[in-house]
């Protein structure tokens, strides 16, 4: 085939798979898992691979991750991995939609919790599974390697737990044949159908924090005779406003305390409170300097009330950084797929992704695809569409991802593979 004919072909394929990447999208929507319990969907998606006849399935890898190996008909060398995320989050759903989930896991740790697809997963994974059903139907034309990959707990296991792309790596999962690209996308509260990308930190630097404040418990009617560990917490929240007066602002850092947990109950002044947040950076080399700060006034505002504090940095995770040679490589593909003036560039944000671990080891590029009813302001800020279901944030209750969009990203997908492997989509040097 002509390099037209092969883009033409991949279009066709991608509507003809359409509607069932809907219907995929919508079963896991309704039956979402938390990370490291993706049981289920994994199985939905083995289930399919294996139906696709690919030439191998992997499965069981980091947990209840799957990849599916396609060697093409052709000779060539590349290898593509197509990378989707399969966990959902402990966020209710309020989407709206018919098919909004009413699941909750009563087993996970800390929980119960109200289960949701409140970050898009369940659309990168139709995606995907789409992508697969495409080229797999045209095999014979492939010139190399395409490696799918499902992975789980993108948005981190439980602390007590391993998982996710780290381990992914662990387990030399992508190592037979080893990716000489990887390629992955997440849906955003961006306009239907557009493309962002960012040469450098796409998204920035990111860890877990636990600090626990320990105090001695007593009775609630003689604080007095204890030393109540709740007050120096509070003051270890409001102190954390001080960090970002000692960072270069032009660096931008976010520590967020999501959860604040107790030993106790309403009459008793517990002995222990215990912060869990997140600490992320713009700059990977300000983590260390940042981490130390916090360290610290975790630690001298709990002397200062009385109490120790103990602090613990968790499951690191590098930024997503884009190379400008892989950016410049993929534009091409970018704007066949989606139109010049809907491919733009975009500010970076602190938000965290793993799929970090698999292109700082093997390069390659991550991008976002606009899902929302959205259009953007002269400063490129997204606005909400007259008319339209507004603009949500990822992890937001209310989180959407429009139906219609879900092709465009499986056409993404596919063009990116056969631009790869056929070599125009490589670095200028590569």
């Amino acid at each position: 085939m002509t390099t037209e004919t092969v883009h033409t072909e991949l279009d066709r394929g991608a509507e003809q798979i359409a509607a069932q990447v809907v219907r995929w999208r919508h079963h896991l929507h309704r039956h979402p898992e938390l990370s490291n319990r993706e049981v289920n969907t994994a199985q939905l998606i083995a289930d399919h691979l294996t139906s696709l006849g690919l030439d191998e399935v992997r499965t069981g890898i980091a947990g209840h991750g799957v990849v599916g190996v396609l060697r093409g008909g052709r000779p060539g060398g590349r290898v593509i991995a197509l990378r989707a995320d399969t966990d959902a989050l402990p966020v209710p759903d309020r989407c709206g939609e018919e098919f909004a989930s009413d699941v909750v896991d009563e087993d996970y740790p800390g929980g119960p919790f109200p289960v949701s697809h409140a970050c898009g997963h369940d659309g990168h994974t139709a995606m995907l599974l789409g992508a697969a059903t495409v080229l797999a139907g045209m095999r014979g034309e492939l010139p190399g390697t395409v490696l799918f990959v499902f992975q789980p707990a993108e948005e981190g296991p439980p602390v007590t737990e391993e998982g996710g792309a780290r381990l992914m790596l662990a387990e030399n999962a992508l190592d037979d044949p080893a990716p000489t690209m990887v390629f992955g996308m997440h849906v955003a509260p961006y306009p239907k159908g557009w493309v962002g990308y960012r040469v450098g930190n796409q998204y920035g630097a990111s860890c877990v924090v636990r600090t626990v404040i320990s105090g001695r418990q007593v009775h609630a009617s003689t604080p007095w005779m204890g030393v109540d560990p709740m007050p120096a917490a509070g003051a270890v929240l409001t102190g954390i406003g001080q960090l970002y007066r000692r960072t270069n602002a032009f660096d931008p850092i976010a520590v967020t305390m999501g959860h604040v947990e107790d030993v106790g109950r309403f009459n008793i002044i517990g002995e222990s409170v215990t912060l869990w947040g997140t600490v992320r950076c713009a700059v990977e080399d300000t983590m260390e300097e940042v981490r130390r700060q916090f360290a610290a006034l975790a630690e001298h505002t709990a002397r200062a009330y009385g109490c120790t504090a103990t602090t613990e940095f968790l499951q690191d995770v590098p930024p997503v950084h884009n190379r400008e040679e892989w950016v410049e490589a993929a534009l091409p593909a970018f704007r066949r797929v989606v139109g010049d003036a809907r491919v733009v560039e975009t500010p970076g944000g602190l938000g965290y992704d793993d799929v970090s671990e698999f292109v700082r080891r093997y390069g390659g590029l991550y991008v976002l695809l606009g899902a929302q009813d959205a259009e953007l302001a002269a400063d490129g800020t997204p606005l909400p569409a007259p008319g339209g279901r507004g603009v949500v944030a990822n992890h937001n209750p209310r989180f959407y991802l429009d139906d219609d969009t879900l092709v465009t990203g499986v056409r993404l997908h596919l063009h990116a593979a056969v631009d790869h492997l056929a070599g125009r989509l490589v670095p200028a040097a590569g």
